[in-house]
């Protein structure tokens, strides 16, 4: 680079970087990293549209003011224009505020409460029930009734239901204890999982679970998947063909509640459980017909063994845990816990 410089000042910088086999760019660009100070400082230029340092501690002062210190700019902006005061953009406001490092939330908003997710585990049937309650239109516009629906999560099986006038805790407790009863739950066996309504909540239903010895648990505020189990045995009540737009008395609701329960629980084979119907998971019945379902698959293979290309097949097997929130951990999937 040294001989390139001697040399250009005697036959010019063309000259002799064609001579040297060095290109213009290179030559320069290699110039100006050994000589710094040849280098042109970039001048900051301000723009003649730019407020005086007065103006920009006064908007400052308005922004950070008691009045407009939880407003957003535009907020303040159309504020102080519906007064007749002008004092800059929206932008220019912006711009104020991040050089100051005060670009953030401005509102005072609500802090809600961090609830802690329920995470339920059932191995068993009769160890987490899940229940809600849900509307069934009357006879006549803004009429209704309430079907209230206990919900083993382990077989599936519906332990109590109840249509009535309106949403009581009284009714709730009602038919809670009575299930209990009817399913000889002890004290210390049973989790109760339901969302946040009133019913859910009252101080009855919470003294007659103490008295009982059974655990309550509910789910997060707006959160629907916290009830997974009791929202989809809704969607199949509601989605069947049978089904009606209205109910013309609460005892169609109940006669419809007899036959749709009955099915549900006796005929229903449900996916989640090894296509056995709750009924027979609730009872301890599924082994012995994934038994005997496996004999038939076996005859069937021995009469047919070309239709079945790789092995003698198997029944869907039986369940062996069912979560309400299962922890994930390492990059798990839910799909991966519940297996």
């Amino acid at each position: 680079m040294k001989a390139a410089e001697e040399l250009s000042t005697q036959v010019g910088v063309v000259a002799a970087c064609e001579a040297l086999a060095v290109s213009r760019a290179t030559w320069y660009r290699r110039r100006r990293r050994g000589a710094p100070h040849a280098r042109r400082e970039a001048r900051v230029r301000r723009s003649p549209r730019a407020l005086p340092h007065r103006e920009r501690e006064q908007v400052l002062d308005v922004l950070r003011s008691e009045r407009f210190v939880d407003q957003a700019p535009a907020q303040v902006y159309a504020t102080l224009l519906d007064e007749g005061t002008y004092l800059c953009s929206v932008r220019t406001m912006y711009r104020l505020l991040h050089a100051h490092g005060e670009v953030r939330e401005r509102r005072n908003p609500l802090r809600h409460p961090k609830y802690q997710k329920p995470e339920l585990l059932a191995t068993r049937p009769n160890e987490v029930w899940s229940w809600d309650i849900t509307k069934l239109l009357g006879p006549v516009k803004w009429t209704y009734f309430s079907l209230y629906v206990i919900l083993d999560i382990f077989s599936r099986y519906v332990v109590g239901w109840m249509v009535a006038h309106r949403e009581s805790a009284t009714l709730a407790e009602r038919l809670v204890q009575e299930t209990c009863a009817k399913q000889g739950i002890e004290r210390g066996q049973l989790t109760l999982h339901a969302d946040r309504g009133s019913s859910m909540r009252s101080k009855a239903l919470a003294l007659l679970l103490a008295d009982l010895g059974v655990t309550k648990t509910h789910s997060r505020p707006h959160v629907s998947n916290d009830n997974p189990y009791s929202e989809s045995q809704f969607k199949t009540l509601k989605y069947r063909p049978e089904f009606p737009e209205r109910f013309g008395s609460i005892e169609d609701a109940r006669a419809f509640g007899q036959h749709f329960f009955s099915w549900y629980n006796t005929e229903h084979c449900h996916s989640s459980v090894g296509w056995m119907t709750p009924e027979a998971v609730h009872y301890g019945r599924a082994e012995t017909l994934r038994q005997q379902r496996q004999r038939v698959l076996a005859q069937a293979y021995v009469r047919y063994p070309e239709r079945f290309v790789r092995k003698l097949p198997t029944p869907p097997p039986l369940p062996t845990a069912a979560w309400i929130n299962p922890p994930l951990t390492g990059g798990q999937t839910r799909e991966e816990v519940l297996q």
